[in-house]
């Protein structure tokens, strides 16, 4: 029997690569995300990229044994490198390269003064504390430089992290999602109704048939 954690077993997004789902605009946008490795940074320097990294880890922390893990890392880096951004952002924040930066200085320095050591040298538990501690706004360092935590981990660490997770192939499969329905769209739209190029989610006891309806599925 398959390994229940996997909810869609089989299941490949990119087989719809060149069916009538995407169009070329969708393909290029994937061969973009899909062409950034775990360590490819053009906008943050070496102690940065360390940082944030393992800020990653501990927002999205991914299967060990995964063989195509989510560069999430590079695709927040890629972002800001190309310089795109939400187009809005709360008054109390700089812009997003100014606010990225700062925080992950900001939260060496958290790390430095109260565990002795830089936020990826730290276990788990010691990052998970301080990330606990940004979101409730208590880290005031003066790294921060005015720049509240808990904005920055609500804004940029939540928005920009887990927004990177879920924009990847490697997420969707995962979640069982189609990807952009552009342009053929998607017609079943009733609850728990899917379209015949979704994936099939596994049942208990009903691995194996959702196993080989999702190798069938593409355009």
């Amino acid at each position: 029997m398959l390994p229940r954690k996997d909810l869609y077993p089989g299941y490949d997004v990119l087989a719809k690569r060149d069916g009538p789902s995407w169009n070329a605009k969708t393909r290029a946008v994937l061969d973009e995300r899909l062409g950034l490795g775990p360590q490819t940074r053009r906008f943050f320097d070496e102690a940065e990229w360390s940082t944030l990294t393992a800020l990653a880890e501990r927002i999205v922390p991914q299967p060990a044994d995964r063989s195509d893990p989510v560069p999430v890392a590079a695709l927040v880096d890629d972002k800001l490198a190309s310089g795109r951004q939400d187009g809005y952002r709360d008054a109390g924040m700089p812009d997003e390269r100014e606010a990225w930066r700062r925080g992950l200085r900001a939260l060496d320095a958290e790390a430095r003064a109260r565990f002795g050591a830089c936020f990826h040298d730290l276990n788990a538990w010691a990052q998970d504390e301080l990330l606990k501690l940004a979101e409730a706004g208590a880290l005031t360092d003066p790294a921060w430089d005015g720049m509240p935590s808990t904005l920055f981990f609500k804004h940029r660490v939540l928005g920009d992290v887990t927004k990177a997770y879920y924009a990847h192939p490697t997420a969707w499969n995962e979640i069982g999602w189609g990807g952009p329905a552009s342009p053929r769209g998607y017609v079943r739209m009733g609850f728990d109704r899917r379209d015949p190029w979704e994936a099939a989610e596994a049942k208990p006891d009903r691995e194996a048939e959702a196993f080989a309806e999702n190798l069938r599925v593409g355009d």
